[in-house]
């Protein structure tokens, strides 16, 4: 069987063409799924998407129609998939349900420390020669407090750097995770986390629960100094509330992996074009903001086992085989 994978990097490309060789072929787009390129897919009984594909009702009604029966998405994340409608259209939907949680916990720390000692601002006067250090005072992390959000793998990844740091750990979750607790980790209230933290990293999902989990009044709770991350999805933080407190000269540092608009702008070359998010556009310009294009997972080890899931996935479709990255069950029968 051929498969038809949206989204492909060129990173990507010589990996999933070497993980499918000899069991399927595959095509290999750098187009991403929206409505307009759903149409390609006519034919292909099984696809792969990415993160940022568009599986929305309309999306998925054109899939079906074109003979599409399976969707293996490259990601953990499904928050873009209408899993309702697919279930009406007996779509079977997988995910990857785990891959290396290091990639986007030592990610996260990568930002946080980008933030704190300024190496943006450094590595750009450098280039110029300028080598004064006005501007550029970060602080040891050693001693200070970080509130995790969400105590998962990724979190817990991160929980055990912040550790080596020699950090003060607070955690908060709907379920404790007994590694951090051995670690020291303090499990406390949402509004105590952020009034403490000096780094707060969010590691939750991203639920109808979980929307805008940031918002005005949390960001207001954080300390003026602190440093925010997101490496998990946009939409946990309410962006235009942070604009306005990075406007108001609050956090030391914000390093952010994700936007919630980030469909249609992230993992494309928009250099050319202009970009007419205003809200983006304002979060860039500050000088203690980092914004990177959903890149934390981005590794071979990471993007390996990723692959290698979704080649499985497709496996166990073709086989009738469940297993727990199904999201939405094979045509009954199959």
């Amino acid at each position: 069987m051929e498969i038809l994978a949206f989204g492909v990097q060129s990173d990507e490309k010589p990996l999933i063409e070497k993980a499918f060789a000899g069991k399927h072929e595959v095509r290999c787009l750098d187009v991403f799924l929206n409505r307009d390129t759903a149409p390609i897919a006519a034919g292909y009984e099984a696809i792969s998407t990415s993160v940022n594909a568009d599986l929305g009702g309309a999306v998925l009604q054109t899939l079906a129609a074109g003979g599409t029966q399976m969707i293996a998405q490259r990601s953990t994340g499904f928050n873009n998939i209408d899993l309702d409608v697919a279930e009406r259209l007996a779509l079977r939907v997988a995910r990857v349900s785990y891959y290396s949680p290091y990639s986007v916990a030592e990610f996260a720390w990568t930002l946080a420390m980008a933030v704190n000692r300024r190496v943006i601002r450094a590595a750009s006067r450098t280039r110029d020669f300028d080598f004064r250090l006005d501007g550029l005072l970060g602080r040891d992390m050693h001693g200070r407090t970080v509130g995790v959000v969400g105590t998962g793998k990724i979190g817990e990844a991160f929980t055990r750097i912040a550790h080596g740091f020699g950090m003060k750990l607070l955690g908060w979750d709907v379920a404790e995770n007994p590694a951090c607790v051995e670690l020291g980790m303090a499990y406390v209230d949402k509004e105590r986390l952020l009034a403490e933290a000096d780094l707060v990293s969010l590691h939750v999902p991203l639920l109808p629960a979980t929307q805008h989990l940031i918002d005005k009044d949390a960001l207001a709770l954080m300390k003026d100094d602190a440093i925010l991350v997101n490496s998990s999805r946009g939409g946990l933080i309410d962006t235009s509330a942070l604009v306005g407190e990075l406007r108001a000269g609050r956090f030391l540092g914000v390093g952010l992996d994700v936007y919630e608009a980030e469909a249609g702008l992230f993992f494309l070359d928009k250099s050319l074009e202009g970009v007419d998010d205003d809200t983006l556009a304002r979060l860039v310009t500050f000088p203690n903001v980092i914004v990177t294009s959903h890149q934390a997972y981005y590794t071979e080890d990471a993007v390996g086992q990723i692959i290698d899931a979704t080649v499985e996935n497709v496996g166990d479709y073709l086989a009738g085989r469940h297993s727990d990255n199904v999201l939405v069950p094979a045509r009954p029968g199959t």
